[in-house]
This record gives C-alpha cells, sequence and structure tokens, in this order.
C-alpha cells in the first residue's frame, strides 16, 4: 500500500523527550509520571493508560470553581505509554515552568506536569458592567501544553498599555494584573454597539499571547455573562 499519507511528517515521533508537538495540532506525552489533561482532549493512546475525574482538591478550590461558573473539567492521566491530545485543531505550544508561574484561559489549556499546582484567579472588573472574569494559575517545575485558534502573537506589555479581547487572551505572566474594561460609550451602546465591549488591560513587565480568533461568547465559560464573578461572594476570591 503507498500513500502520501504514510510520509515520515506522519508519522509518530521517535524521541525520548515526555511532551512532543507530534504536529502543529497534536499533542504526545510519554508517561511515568502522571499528566492532567482537559477532559475530552484525548484522541489516541498505546499502552496501559486510565483515565480518572481529577477533584478540585480543597474546599477553596471548590468554591472558586462553583463561583467562578469556570470549571475547567480535569482528568487524571496515568499508567505506561503515550497518549495524544488535541482540541479544536487548535495549535499547540509548550511552556516550560521553572519555579515560576503562568495565567492561563481556561479554553486554551490542554495538558500540563501533574507536579504543577493550578488555582482560579479572579480578574477584577474595571467597569460597573461587569463582574470580572477568571482565569487558572499554573505554577512550579514542568510542562504546560496550550492551544491556540491560529498561530498567536507574543505582545509585550511593559512599553504601553496592551488591550486585548476577553475571548482572543490565550495565557500571560502571572505577576501582571490585568483589568476588565469596558472600551464601549453610551452613543455607541444606543446605536447597536462596537461588537468590541470588554478587554483585558495589562501593563507591566510581562507578556500576553493573544490568538488570531476568539472563542464564541455564547458558547464560552470566558464570555462576561458567563463568567462574571461578582458581588460579596466573588470578592472572597480577589
Amino acid at each position: 500500500m503507498q500513500s502520501e499519507l504514510f510520509g515520515q511528517a506522519n508519522l509518530e515521533k521517535q524521541t525520548n523527550e515526555r511532551f512532543v508537538v507530534q504536529n502543529p495540532q497534536m499533542l504526545r506525552v510519554s508517561l511515568g509520571d502522571d499528566v492532567l489533561a482537559v477532559k475530552g482532549a484525548m484522541v489516541a493512546y498505546q499502552g496501559a493508560v486510565t483515565f480518572n475525574h481529577e477533584s478540585a482538591g480543597s474546599m477553596g478550590r471548590l468554591l472558586k470553581k462553583a463561583v467562578s461558573g469556570d470549571d475547567v473539567p480535569l482528568m487524571r492521566v496515568s499508567g505506561q505509554g503515550e497518549v495524544f491530545f488535541a482540541d479544536t485543531a487548535g495549535y499547540v505550544f509548550l511552556v516550560q515552568l521553572t519555579g515560576d508561574a503562568l495565567s492561563v484561559s481556561g479554553r486554551n489549556l490542554l495538558a500540563f506536569d501533574s507536579s504543577l499546582k493550578w488555582d482560579i484567579k479572579r480578574v477584577k472588573a474595571g467597569s460597573m458592567m461587569a463582574g470580572g472574569l477568571f482565569n487558572m494559575e499554573l505554577s512550579g517545575t514542568g510542562t504546560v501544553a496550550l492551544h491556540a485558534v491560529g498561530q498567536p502573537v507574543v505582545l509585550d506589555c511593559a512599553q504601553q498599555p496592551t488591550h486585548v479581547d476577553v475571548n482572543a487572551a490565550v495565557a500571560w505572566s502571572s505577576h501582571l494584573q490585568p483589568q476588565l474594561v469596558n472600551s464601549m460609550n453610551v452613543r455607541s451602546m444606543l446605536r447597536g454597539g462596537s461588537g468590541e465591549a470588554f478587554q483585558y488591560r495589562y501593563h507591566g513587565q510581562g507578556f500576553v499571547v493573544v490568538q488570531p480568533s476568539e472563542w464564541d461568547s455564547g458558547a464560552s465559560g470566558s464570555s462576561v455573562g458567563s463568567s462574571g464573578g461578582g458581588g460579596i461572594i466573588g470578592d472572597l476570591f480577589s
């Protein structure tokens, strides 16, 4: 049997690395230590592998999940073998954490080393029209796999304020404290709006990763309407 399908570019990569970008839109992880991944992201595996629901792990994180409405359902992947992950044919890229931290949009998370710590953080709103959005913060030493809709760009936030649509922000430096701002004025609202109402505002030493597409606000947990955590309960986690 002959076909360009069997070309070298489509064959499994032979390497001893744990996290491997198999191709631009697929991740391969060699198990030994456990890996945490977003539920539903597994597309294939080889070997003796088990998949189990990963609980919040603490009452604090459980409460944050409930309040945020932006729950990222995780599974623990264990065993011996290789597991392939992908999500909506998104472009996969790896981030190596070396004792530092990264803030990630839940929609863009794919998988990460189970040794990494994770928590849910709230982005405070700079407007009375929104209660704030939530993201996941990963910290420690290990690998994080993200996926983006299209080829992302990394913007430096040190020189000037950087505004990013809330549904296009993939990840950012954890020490940056973004604000949720509303750029739409009353006149624009009366005329039907611009379609560009809410953005994250970043300013300081650090970066933000931006994808060239926006998640559908109606279906995404990243929309202002579904993820707003304003009010007394939301402020407990600020």
